[in-house]
């Protein structure tokens, strides 16, 4: 067991993503209980939300957990995009009997200016802070590190793995094209190298001092097994626990992922304004026909999200952001604990095969 899976006491090399939104405390304290390391996303939860939510996984267990904190560039308002890109919409509010909203708003604040959060992580002082889409401020990591924190940041490619090095991160979770939900790479106007799991995860344990955690498209004991065959200390799985009843995923999103549209998710930034894989879904279709001009991250989300509630208002749920990897195909529905525990006896009964 590597080090850094000792510090944390882990049982297993499995580390539950934190999917904001459908990760949920109950979710986490369950994984960490069970010998993974389980975890939240704060993204969308706000500094009062967020200190809820590690005071309820703290009443659940007293084990090891992780939150994450998306680091993007905070948005650039831009009314008259955004008015076009509402008018865009209109038809579909409509067909269900709604209107747009009259404006559009940044419904997520990035932690990079968000200093009501960092208080409440460091009154908090959680064992695991995980970023995405970008890196903290030194400043910032200067101070989480006097919390004892490990800290943790994702990358899509080299040059943002060696920037978490130089920010003194103590982990990188390489986040293949094959994941669900946002794309963690850090700057969205730049060509992004869409490298796979498997040759992101060798490139990064190759070139970078730190160790490196696989995420995309791993959703059994086997796929840990190559994770780990690959020099990562641990897989990061999410779309395996999509579907334990302590998500968060509504009733449509279980049904999406349990049906044939696991078997072609999409990669598109019209729901929130980032690239983000998601299962084939009336949403997906639409934003084929919605063309460019897609608002800011996170103003963009706020559509998605009032067009979703008006779909479902009229019981139609798949205009959801139902964000799953290429592995969806995969994913067994049972309680967390029951996943961890499954997991674990695959990546032994793996690891036992292989050898000789």
């Amino acid at each position: 067991m590597h080090d850094l899976l000792s510090r944390l006491g882990l049982k297993f090399p499995i580390f539950q993503a934190p999917m904001a939104g459908t990760a949920t405390p109950k979710m986490a304290a369950a994984v960490s209980e069970s010998g993974g390391l389980g975890s939240v996303g704060l993204a969308s939860a706000g500094p009062d939300g967020a200190k809820e939510m590690i005071v309820a996984i703290r009443a659940a267990s007293n084990r090891p957990f992780n939150v994450n904190l998306f680091c993007h560039r905070p948005a650039t308002p831009n009314p008259a995009r955004e008015s076009a890109w509402l008018d865009r919409l209109r038809p579909s509010f409509e067909s269900f009997g709604s209107e747009p909203p009259a404006a559009l708003r940044e419904i997520n604040t990035s932690f990079l200016i968000d200093e009501a959060m960092l208080d409440v992580l460091l009154e908090q002082r959680p064992p695991v802070i995980s970023f995405h889409l970008g890196l903290p401020q030194p400043e910032k990591v200067a101070a989480l590190k006097k919390t004892g924190a490990i800290l943790v940041a994702s990358a899509t490619n080299l040059a943002e793995g060696e920037a978490a090095v130089a920010a003194g991160m103590d982990a990188v979770v390489a986040q293949g094209y094959e994941a669900g939900g946002h794309r963690g790479i850090f700057d969205p106007e730049r060509e992004d190298t869409r490298l796979g799991t498997f040759a992101l995860t060798r490139l990064l344990v190759e070139k970078l001092p730190i160790p490196v955690i696989a995420a995309g498209g791993i959703m059994d004991g086997a796929g840990i097994a190559a994770a780990l065959d690959l020099g990562a200390v641990a897989a990061q799985l999410g779309t395996a626990f999509i579907g334990c009843p302590e998500s968060a995923a509504d009733e449509g999103y279980r049904k999406a992922l349990q049906s044939d549209a696991a078997y072609r998710t999409e990669m598109i930034a019209s729901i929130s304004g980032r690239p983000a894989r998601c299962l084939a879904n009336h949403f997906t279709v639409l934003a084929s026909k919605l063309g460019d001009g897609i608002p800011d991250y996170p103003i963009a989300y706020d559509a998605a999200k009032a067009l979703n509630a008006a779909a479902k208002a009229a019981g139609e749920t798949g205009f959801g952001p139902q964000w799953a990897g290429q592995g969806a195909p995969l994913a067994r529905p049972m309680p967390a604990a029951a996943l961890v525990a499954r997991l674990g006896e695959e990546w032994r009964a793996a690891v036992a095969t292989s050898r000789p």
